[in-house]
């Protein structure tokens, strides 16, 4: 506003200027004091004008500021109102959709609770059935198992008939001693009904074959193993024993004793040939209980082997002593290979020497050919030197005089 009021008042002075530089210059003094004094009343008109309309824009925004404190008011009651309403309605929203959920999971966990039970009662249902099912089979199984047990007490009875035979009972040792051997030794390392002693007639079960004086190539020496198994003997102490009669245990013990002593004495007196044979023989005594009860004689053992020089071995020994003799012989099998390679590199080493000798006879047929590769080019380099002042021909002339190089190299190739 108050730019308006100093842009009209510039206007009107530049009028008044206007109209008194058009007046006769006659006059000017006058004119310039009427101007003055019309300048003077127009500046205090103006600066009455400025403080009324300061006056009223004064007024004015102090009743706008007013009106404006009003209309914020009235505003924020109408924000607080709404506020209120709206905060009331979306409590009654949420409660709604709460109670609205809470219904719907109540719905949901009845309905998860129904199912659930259906389903363990099917789950037990299902459950109990298999249990009877596999109660069923299992005693199946058991009526079976009976029946089976009862096919191998007539079994055992037919084998406790059958090992009644004396020949029998020696086919079961030789079988289960044959069963130890084939686990550990192979086929080359023992033998089967061996006469080990010469001209005797007396086959042994088994014999382990060792080295002999010649060597792999020479005759073998022989380790004799016979197996025994004095069933009545043996049957008539368990008897005793499970009786707890102690003096018939110890007469049918020392019956057993007697029955050992004789079978190791027929075995040395049988097999045992050295050098031949080894100095000792084993005797195999197919079960672990008979070979028990065998040891539990004071002084059997060392009498044994002091008398006939024969061993005593159960199941479980025999299988330690095979394993024994059997890293023996990888171990005599590692030190004939250490022999034959020492060989081996002996011919190397002989052979070696040899081609040091061509080696050496190369080098000088090859230092020979280099030396006259060089002479052969210092006579080049001279031939050069002697051809430098003569006047080289044109290369057809040249090639018309001279065969190609090429041609030169294969009719040389063809005359060698």
């Amino acid at each position: 506003m108050e730019i308006w009021i100093a842009v009209g008042v510039g206007a009107f002075n530049a009028l008044l200027l206007v109209l008194l530089l058009r007046r006769p210059s006659g006059n000017n003094e006058a004119a310039a004091l009427a101007l003055q004094q019309s300048l003077q009343s127009m500046h205090e008109k103006l600066e009455r004008i400025e403080r009324e309309l300061r006056t009223e824009i004064t007024e004015s925004s102090r009743g706008g500021r007013q009106e404006l404190t009003q209309n914020l008011a009235l505003f924020q009651q109408s924000q607080v109102q709404q506020l209120t309403l709206m905060q009331k309605s979306i409590g009654d929203t949420l409660n709604q959709q709460l109670q609205q959920l809470q219904k719907s999971n109540a719905d949901k966990l009845d309905e998860m609770r129904r199912t659930v039970d259906e389903k363990l009662q099917t789950t037990l249902e299902k459950r109990l059935s298999e249990s009877f099912k596999q109660v069923a089979e299992r005693l199946e199984q058991v009526h079976n198992g009976l029946g089976q047990m009862q096919k191998l007490a007539d079994g055992v009875g037919s084998l406790q008939r059958v090992l009644t035979n004396v020949k029998t009972r020696g086919m079961f040792g030789e079988v289960q001693l044959e069963a130890l051997l084939e686990q550990v030794l192979t086929i080359e390392q023992y033998a089967k009904q061996v006469e080990t002693k010469p001209r005797s007639n007396q086959r042994v079960d088994f014999a382990i074959r060792f080295p002999g004086r010649g060597g792999a190539d020479g005759e073998p020496v022989w380790l004799p193993i016979d197996a025994k198994f004095p069933r009545e003997d043996y049957e008539r102490l368990l008897d005793a024993q499970d009786r707890a009669d102690g003096v018939a245990a110890e007469v049918a013990a020392k019956a057993l004793e007697v029955r050992i002593r004789t079978e190791a004495k027929s075995i040395a007196e049988s097999y045992l040939a050295p050098p031949h044979t080894t100095d000792f023989a084993i005797l195999f005594l197919p079960t672990e209980g008979l070979y028990a009860e065998v040891l539990r004689r004071p002084g059997l053992m060392d009498s044994l082997q002091r008398d006939y020089r024969v061993s005593l071995a159960g199941p479980t020994t025999l299988l330690a002593m095979l394993n024994s003799l059997h890293m023996g012989f990888r171990t005599l099998a590692l030190e004939q290979q250490a022999s034959e390679v020492w060989k081996v590199l002996g011919a190397v080493k002989t052979e070696f020497e040899r081609y040091g000798d061509w080696v050496e006879k190369v080098r000088e047929q090859v230092q020979k050919a280099a030396d006259t590769l060089d002479r052969a080019d210092t006579r080049s380099r001279q031939m050069r030197r002697a051809l430098k002042n003569v006047e080289a021909l044109p290369e057809g002339e040249a090639q018309a005089l001279l065969p190609k190089f090429d041609d030169a190299l294969d009719d040389t190739d063809a005359k060698v």
